[in-house]
């Protein structure tokens, strides 16, 4: 029962953060194999799925805030499907404690590159929308 209520609370958890921009699923998946003994396909796929109904909730909210451009989305979109679709036959086959050192390194890699981004820019970020 404790396992099913926290399971739920890291969704949630990572749905909220899905929400501000900051990516859920780099928190949820490491939070479901650490702590609730998922094992690391299961807590892959299952950030996959919860992606699709917040991906099309943000998309709308954006759409009808007109938060974002369309122009060049192509040229993102058809090589993330095609990586998405390739990769995910090729983890397939990998043991779930080799995906897990591999999903920690892409998480290592991606930290250091946000920590020099942010150092290289001054994090100055500002906020598109104006009526903030």
């Amino acid at each position: 029962m404790i396992k099913y209520l926290l399971i739920a609370l890291f969704g949630a958890f990572s749905g909220i953060l899905g929400g501000m921009g900051l990516g859920g699923g780099t928190l949820l998946i490491p939070l479901l194999t650490t702590f609730s003994g998922v094992e690391q396909q299961i807590a892959q796929s299952a950030n996959l799925i919860a992606f699709i109904p917040s991906s099309i909730i943000a998309l709308s909210i954006h759409g009808k805030n007109k938060t974002f451009k369309t122009e060049g989305l192509a040229k993102i979109i058809i090589p993330a499907v095609a990586c998405s679709v390739v990769f995910g036959f090729l983890i397939s086959g990998i043991r779930g404690n080799t995906l897990k050192k591999i999903f920690g390194g892409f998480l290592c890699v991606l930290s250091i590159i946000q920590f020099l981004v942010g150092k290289k820019t001054g994090s100055k970020r500002t906020n598109p929308r104006r009526d903030i």
